[in-house]
């Protein structure tokens, strides 16, 4: 399977463009013949919003609006494509993914940890993030913060998991070489999909990836480039968690010693 990570340069509350660019994008993976797509988070409407009032002119319902269409249409080709979307509900925004699949919407998922001014702008999710089966394997989905929580990964590989979906919008130094960790300590494929750019005093710092169960780097993007990367990957690899011959990764868990991390 092709899992392929999309980054560019969004523009704050230019829906229009932004939706221009994300066609370009999806251009160019339907010519690398991508599987599974993973666009950066807020795609639809860039990120560091002044206020909920302009946030909330950009959003759309994750079922109804242009910017899903064009993601659904893309998709309907046999492929899955998870994108962060600014979410309206019920008269709530929510920082969201949307995961498109052979046409139809599958699953939103509502970002739990809200980043910075974030916490000012959306109500966090309140649902785990999912899981679920595309073509016979199993996909999991979070959104940027949410690797800062190694649970959020743990959950997901739990749940079979075999590759995390990650839309991101980094400013931090440090996910690119921690989703390593998160896919080692869980044995799964990740691809973190990062914008590039500023949104007024905020920098991006690109460096999309795809990474292995192995804590490989399989593919990864500069941190200016807009484009896409992928790797062609065998995602039944993740199905196995023997780290040694006598060490299974699931098996040797002792949750009766980690009760406290749900204190």
């Amino acid at each position: 399977m092709k899992i392929g990570v999309a980054q560019a340069d969004f523009l704050l509350a230019d829906v229009e463009t932004n939706r221009q660019t994300v066609n370009g994008l999806l251009e160019k993976a339907d010519e690398a013949g991508v599987d599974v797509l993973v666009l950066p988070e807020l795609a639809n409407s860039g990120y560091n919003f002044e206020n909920p009032e302009q946030a909330a002119a950009t959003a759309e319902k994750a079922d109804d609006g242009p910017f899903c269409a064009m993601l659904r249409e893309w998709s309907s080709a046999g492929r899955l494509i998870v994108s962060g979307l600014c979410e309206s509900a019920s008269d709530t925004l929510y920082n969201s993914a949307v995961i498109c699949a052979d046409g139809n919407l599958v699953a939103v998922y509502r970002k739990a940890h809200l980043f910075a001014n974030e916490i000012n702008l959306f109500k966090p999710g309140d649902e785990k993030p999912p899981v679920f089966e595309f073509h016979g394997q199993h996909l999991g989905v979070m959104i940027c913060f949410d690797w800062f929580f190694p649970e959020m990964a743990r959950s997901l590989a739990l749940r079979g998991a075999q590759c995390i979906l990650h839309p991101a919008n980094l400013v931090l130094p440090w996910c690119q070489k921690a989703m390593l960790t998160r896919s080692l300590e869980n044995r799964v494929f990740t691809a973190t999909a990062n914008r590039t750019g500023i949104d007024r005093d905020l920098s991006f710092s690109g460096l999309s990836q795809v990474t292995s169960p192995l804590g490989e780097v399989l593919a990864q993007m500069d941190g200016l480039s807009t484009g896409i990367a992928w790797a062609d990957v065998d995602l039944n690899a993740a199905d196995n968690k023997w780290v040694t011959k006598m060490n299974d990764l699931f098996a040797c868990r002792r949750p009766e010693l980690y009760d406290d991390l749900c204190e």
